[in-house]
């Protein structure tokens, strides 16, 4: 297992292959998926070929992680940091299953990988986007010491995005 990052609750780590079926479940969850853009895996053998397949971390030395409850073992969801390619931006995304909701998970990991981007890998600047509709999306970036930005698209919809500069005290 690599660990990437602890916080007071949570491990945030690597992608592992037995992170399939989690994953399959959490996109199968239409609520969870709502205002991702995303659509479900079929079934748990296209959550396996993502994982395989993820070279984020080779090409980025970052990603996005899962992250696991350290009381219980349980994967939560994941959260991390992507480059976007086309704008050169490095995005912060998170997504838990529902019955995590409102529970801090999301902030305290969403705040941890801030945190390691600006400390550990020398990032300027970390957006992250969401569609309008999705306020507790935006509640973690306010949360986390994220300004509104700018309107724009994400997915399609129309969506705000919310930034962090490396002022991090």
């Amino acid at each position: 297992m690599k660990i990437i990052l602890e916080t007071p609750r949570l491990l945030l780590r690597e992608f592992e292959i037995t992170d399939a079926e989690s994953f399959f479940l959490l996109n199968s969850d239409p609520d969870v998926v709502r205002y991702t853009g995303d659509v479900a895996f079929k079934n748990v053998e296209e959550a396996k070929a993502l994982i395989e397949n993820y070279v984020t971390y080779k090409n980025y030395g970052y990603g996005r992680w899962s992250v696991i409850l350290k009381e219980s073992g349980e994967l939560l969801g994941w959260c991390g940091l992507r480059f976007i390619e086309d704008t050169g931006h490095i995005d912060l995304g998170y997504r838990f299953f529902k019955k995590q909701w409102n529970k801090g998970y999301a902030t305290e990991a969403a705040h941890a990988c801030v945190e390691y981007g600006f400390q550990k890998l020398g990032m300027t600047e970390i957006i992250a986007r969401a569609i309008k509709e999705n306020i507790g999306s935006i509640e973690v970036m306010k949360k986390i010491g994220m300004t509104y930005w700018k309107d724009g698209e994400c997915h399609k919809e129309p969506a705000v995005y919310y930034r962090i500069n490396n002022d991090w005290d």
